[in-house]
C-alpha cells in the first residue's frame, strides 16, 4: 500500500494569523500554490485558501486590506499523518471536501502537504480517478 509521505509535498511551512490578506495573496502567487497552513505558538490552527480570500474577504463587504489571515481561515482543520495509508487520507478528503490535506508527523509537527495532485499523481489510477469525482461534485 501507498503511504502518504510517498506523494505528499514535503517541508511546507505555515503563515502566521496575523498577516495582511494581501501578503497572503503574494505569497500564494509567488509559490505558485492555493492554499496555505495557518499556524500560531509551533501549532496548525487553520488553512487559508485562495477561495476563501475571495469569498470570505468580499462576502461582508469588508475591506480586505485590512483583514488578515485569522479573519478568513478555515478551521478547524482536517488533517493526515505522513505514515497514513493513501486510501485513508483520500477519505479524509472525501469526506471534509477539500482538496489538500496538511501531513503532520508522530511528533504533530507539519511535515508536508498531500494535495489532490499528489494523489493523481502518485495513487492508483482508480483511487486517483474516484478521488477526482468525489472532490469535482457539486455539493451543497
Amino acid at each position: 500500500m501507498v503511504k502518504v509521505r510517498e506523494v505528499m509535498h514535503p517541508g511546507a511551512s505555515w503563515i502566521a494569523p496575523d498577516m495582511p490578506l494581501a501578503d497572503v495573496a503574494a505569497r500564494m502567487d509567488q509559490e505558485d500554490i492555493g492554499a496555505l497552513p495557518v499556524g500560531q505558538d509551533d501549532r496548525l490552527i487553520g488553512m487559508i485558501t485562495d477561495r476563501d480570500i475571495v469569498v470570505r474577504a468580499f462576502a461582508d463587504n469588508s475591506d480586505p486590506l485590512r483583514l488578515t489571515a485569522r479573519d478568513v481561515m478555515s478551521q478547524p482543520i482536517a488533517f493526515c499523518t505522513a505514515n497514513e495509508e493513501l486510501d485513508d487520507a483520500v477519505r479524509i478528503m472525501e469526506q471534509k471536501q477539500v482538496r489538500r490535506l496538511p501531513v503532520i508527523d508522530d511528533n504533530h509537527r507539519m511535515v508536508g502537504i498531500l494535495s489532490l495532485g499528489d494523489v493523481a499523481a502518485g495513487a492508483p489510477a482508480s483511487l486517483a480517478a474516484e478521488t477526482l469525482r468525489a472532490l469535482s461534485a457539486h455539493h451543497p
